[in-house]
């Protein structure tokens, strides 16, 4: 089955390329270190001398979401090379802002069994840590092949996935058993592995590793200097992270409405893809609302009523001085973003009814009525208005959203001891 899966990404492979350089018409980085995606690549010499640790975060989020267990390798194995492979531009903007030149960071290869030996060869990585449902066939089989463990870590998979995953479940149970442990977010997402064929042995539950994410000093800084740049001191501020098509629209038309009670007020708008900048500009101007570009670097004319922020990877800053927060692709059935950026800084979450990608820790917020959930522009509007004229309201919710963060950390210490017993194994 392996080799049909193969055969079937070859011939699809002048497609896949043709879509590359399409999407690099308006992101030139996706035409940009090609060779990468088929496995070729220059290999320092310090990541030749010391045995490789590999972990692959696919895009910005998950980047975000590794970055505490990528600093805890750096500390803890300091005689090993830390390779961080991403699948998006946007990831690999997000590791060099992080990293810098502590890990070696290139693209994953594309899933060909020629692309995977070529990264294996300069490398042989002693173990692979996947981040939550990077269940690519030729990765995993080949790098067990090549004698490297492979461990799927913060893993997750919604019920939609498991269906998916389900009408090839024979492949698919071929393939994970592979693996050599599944550490799962949790309970559920444990419950759908086992359905999918993982030896119970090889199960376990560890958490979610966004939930160790912390307000470092770094951070704090960062928030700072947002604050004194934009001179939003005393504004109330919502922000609006991670949007998708579909959803600014309704946040202008909500907006207006706070707007007419709470003249102050500065929306920021976050879009969630670089390509998007544009369109959200052209919606503002459609809606004659006056909009700062964030790279222009100028305080915020308090004619303004909206900031667009037209760069990726530096949204969590925002959230420091965030009043409340509206969290993306949750207005669309894109499935939600991650919450936990806003509850870190005390700020209360809004979002949408589609969060199927953290059912699981929206649950947990809603149990301690630390999120908001809106189905309309007339509804955001009503909430947002209700939590900035009432201080009280805002703070206890905010308050909540910390005391779930805070409750369900570990998952970083159950992913440590996990690797540190694949390497003594």
């Amino acid at each position: 089955m392996r080799y049909v899966y193969s055969a079937i990404l070859y011939l699809l492979l002048p497609l896949t390329l043709v879509r590359m350089l399409f999407r690099s018409i308006k992101v030139p980085d996706y035409r940009r270190r090609l060779a990468e995606r088929f496995g070729w690549f220059s290999v320092p010499e310090q990541s030749i001398e010391r045995p490789v640790l590999w972990v692959h975060a696919v895009s910005l989020g998950e980047v975000q979401a590794a970055a505490p267990l990528v600093r805890a390798l750096l500390n803890d194995y300091p005689d090993y090379r830390v390779v961080l492979t991403t699948t998006t531009p946007a990831g690999s903007q997000q590791v060099r802002r992080l990293f810098g030149d502590s890990v070696f960071h290139i693209y994953l290869p594309w899933d060909l069994p020629g692309a995977i030996q070529r990264f294996h060869e300069p490398l042989n990585p002693r173990v692979l840590i996947l981040l939550e449902t990077e269940l690519w066939p030729n990765l995993i089989t080949l790098s067990a092949r090549f004698g490297c463990r492979c461990l799927l870590v913060n893993a997750r998979l919604s019920q939609r996935s498991a269906r998916r995953y389900g009408y090839v479940e024979f492949f698919t149970a071929q393939v994970i058993n592979q693996l050599q442990h599944v550490l799962c977010q949790s309970a559920a997402d444990a419950q759908r592995f086992a359905r999918l064929g993982v030896s119970p042995q090889k199960l376990s539950v560890g958490g979610s590793l966004k939930y160790e994410t912390v307000r470092s000093a770094r951070l704090q800084q960062a928030a700072q200097a947002v604050s004194s740049l934009l001179a939003v001191t005393g504004r109330p501020v919502i922000l609006a992270a991670s949007t998708h098509a579909g959803e600014e629209d309704v946040l202008l038309q909500a907006f207006a409405q706070i707007r007419s009670k709470i003249p102050d007020s500065l929306l920021v708008i976050a879009p969630r893809r670089a390509e998007r900048f544009a369109a959200v500009a052209e919606l503002c101007d459609a809606q004659t609302m006056a909009f700062t570009r964030w790279t222009s670097q100028i305080a915020v004319p308090a004619e303004h009523p909206v900031l667009l922020v037209d760069t990726l990877g530096e949204l969590a800053p925002f959230f420091g001085v965030a009043s409340v927060a509206f969290i993306g692709g949750s207005l669309v059935r894109h499935g939600g973003h991650n919450p936990l950026e806003a509850a870190l800084w005390g700020v209360p979450v809004i979002a949408g009814k589609h969060v199927h990608n953290f059912d699981d820790v929206y649950a947990r917020l809603r149990a301690r009525d630390a999120v908001a959930v809106v189905h309309s522009a007339d509804e955001l509007a009503e909430v947002v208005t209700s939590l900035l004229l009432d201080d009280a309201v805002r703070q206890q919710m905010g308050q909540a959203g910390e005391q779930v963060l805070a409750e369900n950390r570990g998952a970083l210490q159950a992913t440590l001891q996990l690797l540190e017993q694949t390497l003594r194994d």
